[in-house]
């Protein structure tokens, strides 16, 4: 009888999972610092082979890591490709903020992110124009890694701003302001603001860096959920407008749009979240 081998512990799948984030971002790294061509998907939203490349390590790995545990990635769903899911799925972007990789500001990260029972309880977000990977499990904390020549070097603890500093900080997207994100943002006057792209917005937060990240606009769950379940691992809170925490799963809508977010505001900690 063939015994089927249980699946990893989170602990075990998080340690793993960095080498497979590393790996995608070299992948990556080795597009970036050569030209490269931008195509366009159905969505007029930009791709290069850096994200084609990168989400085929990934999958690759998720493959042979968490066999049976389905994946719901960006460019495989752009391309039709959306799975069914489970209790239990991962959601991958390979690169989020290709806007910033195309204009070459480093602010563009590969994530991989843990949905269980509609919670974000495992993330990695790795920056590698950065050298910064950050990694959260719920309930075991959040850490920044130093990596070089594609190893880790130094490992920190990091934890959200508690309490926030008044006026906050609040981080905004560097490609993606609304005046919906400025009429939030002028309702806290004297706050500095602190311009990011990509998933790094939330694991500024999470290393106290900044208090709120206000998103009144179009994402997808791909996008957050790494970026989320780092910052609630270190101790913070990502809630729709209404207050209810964000939850990940497909929402009812046709297509890839079933992993369509609503809007939602993340506060680098708990207490900060006025409802």
């Amino acid at each position: 009888m063939t015994m089927t081998a249980p699946p990893p512990s989170d602990a075990a799948l998080a340690e793993a999972l960095i080498a497979t984030a590393i790996a995608a971002g070299a992948a990556v790294m080795g597009v970036y610092e050569q030209d490269f061509a931008v195509e366009k998907k159905s969505d007029a939203s930009p791709v290069t082979e850096a994200d084609k490349l990168a989400e085929a390590i990934i999958l690759a790995d998720l493959a042979r890591l968490a066999p049976g545990i389905p994946v719901v990635a960006e460019e495989a769903c752009s391309s039709g490709e959306v799975p069914a899911v489970s209790a239990t799925f991962f959601l991958v972007d390979p690169v989020d903020g290709t806007r910033e990789f195309v204009s070459r500001n480093g602010d563009f990260t590969v994530n991989i992110g843990l949905i269980r029972d509609g919670m974000p309880v495992l993330g990695i977000v790795y920056a590698p124009a950065r050298s910064a990977l950050y990694v959260g499990r719920l309930g075991a904390g959040a850490e920044k890694l130093a990596i070089e020549h594609g190893r880790v070097v130094a490992r920190q603890a990091i934890g959200v701003a508690c309490p926030c500093v008044v006026p906050p900080r609040i981080i905004a997207s560097r490609s993606h302001r609304t005046s919906e994100t400025d009429a939030f943002i002028a309702t806290h006057p004297g706050a500095s603001i602190v311009s990011a792209g990509s998933s790094l917005k939330f694991c500024l937060m999470a290393a106290g860096e900044a208090d709120l990240y206000p998103r009144m606009g179009p994402t997808m769950q791909w996008d957050t959920a790494a970026g989320d379940a780092v910052l609630r691992a270190a101790g913070g809170i990502v809630t729709e407008t209404d207050g209810e925490p964000l939850h990940y799963g497909p929402n009812g809508r046709p297509g890839v749009m079933a992993f369509a977010n609503p809007w939602f505001v993340a506060y680098g900690s708990q207490s900060a979240n006025p409802d």
